[in-house]
């Protein structure tokens, strides 16, 4: 299936997935005239949605798409907030779409019913990871955020992170601030900048890129705990606080 990033907003993405016959499977359409405009330019349709939590630039497109193409399919979490899902996922039972397996990770955090999506190529991870950066804890704990950090840290290396926004060169001065002896992470900022310059997407990128780079997935080594020491002037106890540390550094992070 062929990946196509979608731009809404000010900085958000919309993937779809496109089969050969022109079908599609879209992930969190917070717009619906952004995917509306690439079906009929590319000549595709969507039949599947994928929802990775209820914030209105992810699921705002929905009630649009489905009057367009009647018999869409929403595949979205357990959450009140999110009324028009025709299917409710859940971790562990697999979503099949257009003879598609993804995956469903719940990774609550940023949302407590946050889940991510992966395949065994791709890995949608909403707000809950970005590159070189991770989602504010808007109803969520340094402990849930931590072992959600954990779990998709834990992936195959090989997939690739399509998030929701394209926060990468922002969030790379921020962990080159935290961790700045870093030379993938100074290699993978100075991509970034090109891409942006030429007005090219910074995702998707390998999960094994982020896992040497961001620091919201790298809690544990010495590195950055010696960093979020020195920020919050005390020694750290363990990785939750660590991450809660780098989280609320990063909350008031100013360039």
């Amino acid at each position: 299936m062929r990946l196509t990033a979608l731009p809404a907003f000010a900085d958000n993405y919309i993937w779809a997935l496109v089969a050969e016959d022109g079908q599609a499977v879209v992930v969190d359409p917070g717009q619906a005239a952004p995917v509306v405009a690439a079906a009929t330019q590319q000549g595709w349709v969507p039949r599947a949605i994928l929802l990775t939590h209820h914030h209105d630039d992810h699921i705002g497109g929905v009630a649009e798409l489905q009057a367009r193409y009647p018999g869409l399919e929403v595949h979205a979490p357990a959450d009140p907030r999110i009324p028009l899902a025709t299917h409710r996922v859940v971790e562990g039972e697999p979503v099949q779409a257009l003879g598609q397996r993804f995956h469903v990770v719940s990774v609550p955090g940023h949302t407590r019913s946050h889940v991510a999506f992966h395949t065994a190529e791709h890995l949608f991870s909403g707000d809950a990871l970005f590159s070189l950066g991770c989602g504010r804890m808007f109803e969520g704990t340094p402990s849930q955020l931590l072992a959600s950090l954990h779990k998709l840290a834990s992936l195959p290396p090989h997939l690739l992170l399509c998030c929701g926004h394209e926060y990468t060169v922002s969030n790379a001065v921020f962990a080159r601030h935290v961790d700045p002896t870093n030379a993938a992470l100074l290699q993978r900022h100075e991509e970034a900048l090109a891409m942006r310059r030429d007005d090219r997407p910074t995702l998707p990128v390998s999960l094994a890129s982020e896992l040497e780079c961001n620091p919201f997935l790298r809690t544990g080594t010495h590195s950055i705990q010696q960093a979020v020491s020195a920020y919050l002037g005390r020694p750290v106890t363990d990785e939750v606080d660590v991450v809660a540390g780098l989280r609320g550094w990063k909350d008031g992070f100013r360039t």
